[in-house]
């Protein structure tokens, strides 16, 4: 969870388009990113796969009035809705993007070419029916930022014992990569979020960038078997935790929306 989910990019930017709170132009570029390109495959009306401002524009005349995300993840189906064939694609790419609306969500895939450091990379977002029906295991913003706090305090007492808190050069180069990123792009969501929905984000990304240092630097402290075993039942609903907090997040637009 250390990056951007491109879910929560589309969703984001997409929401602020259909509020009219940005161009299409601004906002496709935002959702782009980094990346080269993202095209839509599969939109009804649509005989071949389109660009995002077409996209978004196809799907605003459908019906779709927001943009929700899916962070699901093997025993845990966060965001869906189904029905099976939509759950399982959006499972295989761990995230998802479901229209509040219309009875449509978007599923990425990811083509990536080029030597390390020069990786070409276009996005093909697969637009596939889901049924009209509340998201799985969706916790409110107030919800979420309780359970984050909580989760981060307990998971933090018991990493620092077992010594498999994030150390060293390469975790404390993490550490600054992420504080000069969120100084750097203070505008973590587009246009129309309230205020809470940045805190939120802000405090779950610190929390995946916790548990991804803690499992990127091994088993740390953790020598027993009692210890390890300890360590990932730590890190497990932290992670959970985490994952719910971002899509909260990221919904919380169609949430205020639907207020």
């Amino acid at each position: 969870m250390l990056s951007e989910p491109r879910s929560g990019r589309l969703a984001a930017w997409g929401n602020a388009l259909l509020a009219g709170l940005v161009s299409p132009d601004d906002a496709a570029l935002a959702i782009v990113g980094s990346d080269a390109v993202h095209r839509v495959e599969g939109l009804p009306g649509e005989s071949a796969p389109v660009g995002l401002t077409l996209a978004l524009g196809r799907l605003r005349a459908l019906g779709a009035s927001g943009l929700r995300v899916a962070l699901p993840a093997p025993g845990h189906p966060l965001g869906l809705s189904g029905p099976p064939e939509f759950n399982a694609r959006a499972l295989e790419a761990e995230e998802a993007v479901v229209c509040h609306g219309a009875a449509l969500g978007l599923v990425p895939e990811v083509y990536e070419a080029g030597p390390a450091g020069d990786v070409h990379v276009e996005v093909v977002w697969h637009c596939l029916p889901v049924r009209e029906a509340p998201p799985a295991d969706v916790p409110s913003l107030g919800e979420a930022e309780r359970e984050l706090a909580e989760a981060l305090r307990d998971a933090t007492t018991v990493l620092s014992r077992l010594d498999v808190a994030g150390s060293g050069p390469v975790a404390e180069a993490a550490v600054e990569a992420y504080r000069a990123r969120a100084e750097a792009g203070r505008e973590m969501l587009a246009p129309g979020y309230p205020p809470r929905a940045v805190r939120v984000l802000e405090l779950a990304q610190r929390v995946g960038l916790l548990v991804s240092l803690a499992y990127e630097n091994g088993h740390g402290g953790a020598v027993s078997a009692s210890e390890m075993g300890a360590r990932v039942a730590a890190l497990r609903p932290v992670e959970r935790t985490g994952r719910r907090a971002q899509v909260a997040a990221y919904n919380a637009y169609v949430e205020e929306r639907e207020r």
